[in-house]
Formats: C-alpha cells, structure tokens, sequence
C-alpha cells in the first residue's frame, strides 16, 4: 500500500478513532464518553465500514504474519454484557485462524495464584508476526479485585505489601511492563466497552427471554450489576493511570454493538497501516533459484502434455 493511500486511509478512519482515544494526553472524564454515540452514521452505514475493515484487517494480517517482526496485543474490558465476545467473532470475521490467538481470562487457577499477578497474561502474549486477543486481562487485578478487596486474600501476597497504594502500584507496574512490551515490537491497543446500566438491562433481559442464551447469564451478573457505581470509578481510575501513547485505551461507545464494532475496527486498521508492513522481498539468490524450479516445472508440464498426446494414425 502506498504512503498516499496510507494517508488517505487513517484520514478516512479518524473519525472514529480519534474522539475514544485516551492516550494519558488529556485529563480523563469516564462521564465525558457517551455510550449512545454513533459517529453520525446509520447502521447501514457502519456495516459498509465494518466489512471494509474486515478486509484491511485481514490483509494486514497476512503481511503482519509474513514479516514477521510486529505483533499485536489487543485487550478487551468491560462490564458483563458490553459486548466483549461478539465484538471480538464480528471484528475478526476471516482472519486467518492460524495468525491471530484469544485468551480469556477467568477466576484465576491455584497454579495462577502461586504466581504474581502478570504471570499468566505474559506467558500468553503473542509470537512475533502474531494477533493475540486477550478477553478480560490483568486489569481485572485493578478492577474485580479493587471491587472485591477480599480476593486479595488469595494471591497470597505478603501482608505488609497490601497496603493503601496497592492500587497506584499496580497502575505502576502495568504501565512499566507495556512500556517495555512496546519496546520489543508489541503494539498494544487496550478497548474498553462502554456500555449504559439500562443497555446492560435490555441485554440481561434478552439473554433471560431467549433459551438459546440463557447459558450466558448467570446470578453473579445481578451481583455485579449492583456494584456499578463502584466498577464505574474503578474503570475511571485504572484508565486514567495507564493510558499512554505506546498503549492507550479506546474507549468504545457500546450500546449500539454495530458502532463499537466501526471504532473497534477502524482502531485496529489504523494501527496496523502505521507500521508499514510489507511482504517479505526475496534476494537474488532466490529468486534465480526461482527461475530455474519454475523452468524445471515447466518443462514437466510440457513434457505430460506430450506424453498424453495421442499418436497420429499412419496413412
């Protein structure tokens, strides 16, 4: 792709990356980002972007595979029913399987708890050339565990280390960490789905109304809900001490999934077209090696077709 196409490309998409950017250069307001913004289009529109996104997406993926140098770390969060799962299958609709890897992380294993609280994300950051997803992250050590300050009790952290700063601390942590994984070549792009409270109701309901999703809710969901003026300030302070500009949040307006998936894309692409990814080139050497596996090829070729050519009747 052209270095005017690039351009031509980011200024297409800017408008739905730019405004949910939050890269530590301004201070961050979580009450400041609508839930209900759709970028002016209608949702035909946005599936025009979306498909077109599908197809950069998978183009870049191929180039990003193939040279091998770049990879991508793409963090998804956010409350129950934000829409973390459908965004991830719609985003990455024909990219190829073998390139691009999710993880989601759950209640942490005993294996897990026996070691500190990054260790079971950075044994599955992704391989050179490679996308890795991760579905929920270690920021639910900053989220559910702030929230539910008892889980602490099973890291089996010294007691005299779980002090008032834990929080800051890990913020700390985290932001050092992706600024090192930067370093290394590791895009890091972190989206937090912003869905309303009376979105994630009308979400809740439908999973209840619908048998074919009642297996996606659960009671602790109610639970939660519960705690969202809690979750809510927790989201504020976490974004607020790790967005930077090697690693900043998106933060994606959710309550119409068709736009978060326009942001969510268009985010990706934008990353990608910056890093100039490009086929591989083959050296001479090669490509004279090439030259004469193509002519040997060829004349196989040739010589089938003769063999298969039936003989001319004697006069």
């Amino acid at each position: 792709m052209s270095k005017k196409a690039l351009k031509s490309l980011a200024t297409e998409l800017d408008p739905f990356v730019a405004p949910f950017r939050v890269d530590g250069s301004r201070k961050f307001r979580l009450i400041s980002h609508k839930t209900g913004e759709r970028g002016g289009l209608d949702k035909s529109e946005g599936e025009t972007i979306i498909e077109a996104n599908r197809k950069r997406l998978s183009d870049f993926q191929e180039k990003l595979y193939a040279q091998d140098r770049w990879s991508l770390l793409l963090i998804f969060q956010g409350m129950d029913a934000a829409g973390k799962d459908s965004a991830i299958k719609s985003v990455f609709e024909g990219v190829n399987p073998q390139g691009c890897e999710v993880t989601s992380f759950k209640q942490p294993s005993n294996k897990e708890l026996d070691h500190d609280f990054m260790w079971r994300a950075m044994v599955a950051l992704p391989e050179r050339g490679r996308i890795g997803i991760f579905n929920r992250s270690y920021y639910e050590e900053c989220l559910v565990v702030r929230v539910h300050r008892e889980q602490l009790t099973k890291q089996k952290i010294p007691a005299k280390l779980v002090t008032k700063s834990i929080w800051r601390e890990r913020y700390q942590d985290i932001a050092a960490i992706e600024h090192y994984l930067a370093r290394q070549g590791i895009v890091i792009l972190k989206f937090f789905l912003n869905v309303s409270r009376a979105e994630q109701r009308e979400r809740f309901l439908d999973r209840l109304e619908q048998p074919s999703k009642n297996w996606k809710f659960s009671m602790a969901d109610v639970s939660e809900r519960a705690l969202w003026p809690r979750y809510q300030a927790a989201y504020q302070d976490m974004i607020r001490h790790t967005s930077s500009p090697h690693a900043p949040w998106i933060v994606v307006p959710s309550d119409h999934k068709w736009f978060a998936r326009v942001v969510i894309g268009s985010s990706i692409v934008t990353a990608l077209d910056s890093l100039n990814l490009r086929f591989p080139r083959v050296d001479k050497a090669s490509q004279e090696e090439f030259a004469k596996v193509r002519e040997a090829l060829e004349n196989e070729g040739k010589r089938k077709k003769l063999a298969g050519t039936p003989a001319k009747p004697k006069s």
